[in-house]
């Protein structure tokens, strides 16, 4: 969203154009910012209200970034969904809901406001501290292992159609045991770029943690959806073990807030989404989940249900959080 005079938080030297919005709350955040919802705080250094913030990125009128956290976290939802729909909304927050203005922003903003100077951070000798700056996703990380997360979650029909159910590997024995993490052989079809056997994720991340989604859409251009084999990948059929593991502990002890979250999918399923050190988990309540591991740089890997995953996935909606 391109700021206006009448998208200015403020009139004056202290107006802000407001250039995009983004809630910050238990059930939605940005991702890029942390694995739950504290931690995404915690970044920012603010408390993690039960309620949650608005997070207003925008220009000052000399072009310097700022964030300007407020508590009417409604406003923004409002702001966010008229915007996604096409329509103009002019949000402006009051001055009695502003909880703090942070200088730079922690996401990357691909707009700028007309009439100003380019994006820059403030003079230190304004900025009560330093300047916020995005996550450094140029690298194979946390960060980017989550907005790649964020990208199978948003476009989960273009993931899951190259998958095939019937390669995921049998469990190992009549116990079911290991009927929970049955990994997927690689889909059919090889990365457009030379028939790479992993599903890179890294150039979707790249483009992932802009705070706008209007100005994202093209961030999925180029991704490979296959999967990898677990003869392929015996590293990665451990990790993902362990990742199932932990998230089997989250239904008994409850994780931080917002690691696990549930939204909306098609028909009466539910999408999930769960984090944990150095993993993230998308999931269909209906169907198949994916992980993503710090360890195995760019790769998506398939799970199979199985015996075991439905009812895992039932008791993880039953305790995340949902949007309000």
């Amino acid at each position: 969203m391109a700021g206006t005079d009448e998208d200015a938080v403020a009139d004056g030297d202290d107006a802000l154009y407001v250039l995009t919005a983004v809630l910050l709350t238990p059930a939605k955040f940005p991702s890029a910012l942390g694995d739950d919802y504290p931690e995404a705080c915690a970044t920012l250094g603010l408390p993690p209200l039960a309620d949650g913030y608005g997070l207003v990125l925008g220009q000052d009128g000399q072009g310097a970034r700022w964030t300007v956290v407020i508590d009417d976290v409604s406003l923004v939802a409002v702001a966010i969904a008229s915007w996604d729909c096409g329509m103009e909304y002019d949000l402006s927050p009051s001055e009695r809901t502003v909880v703090a203005a942070l200088p730079g922003w922690p996401l990357a903003v691909a707009v700028a406001a007309p009439g100003v100077p380019a994006p820059h951070d403030p003079a230190p000798e304004i900025a009560d501290s330093p300047a916020l700056s995005p996550p450094d996703t140029a690298t194979w990380g946390p960060a980017q292992r989550r907005l790649g997360a964020d990208e199978i979650a948003l476009r989960w029909a273009l993931w899951r159609e190259q998958i095939d159910d019937t390669e995921f590997a049998p469990p190992r024995d009549g116990t079911g045991a290991d009927s929970g993490t049955e990994v997927g052989d690689r889909a059919e079809g090889a990365d457009e770029a030379g028939g790479s056997d992993k599903a890179d994720v890294t150039e979707v991340a790249h483009g992932a943690d802009r705070a706008d989604e209007a100005d994202t859409a093209d961030r999925s251009e180029g991704a490979d959806r296959s999967g990898r084999s677990e003869k392929d990948a015996p590293k990665g059929n451990s990790g993902i073990r362990r990742v199932l593991a932990e998230v089997r502990a989250y239904v008994d002890t409850p994780p931080p807030l917002g690691r696990v979250r549930s939204s909306f999918a098609p028909g009466d399923a539910r999408t999930l989404r769960a984090d944990g050190p150095g993993w993230s988990l998308v999931a269909r309540t209906d169907d198949i989940a994916f992980v993503l591991l710090d360890e195995q740089p760019g790769e998506v890997v398939p799970v199979g249900r199985g015996p075991e995953l439905p009812g895992l996935l039932e008791a993880l909606d039953k305790m995340a959080v949902r949007p309000l």
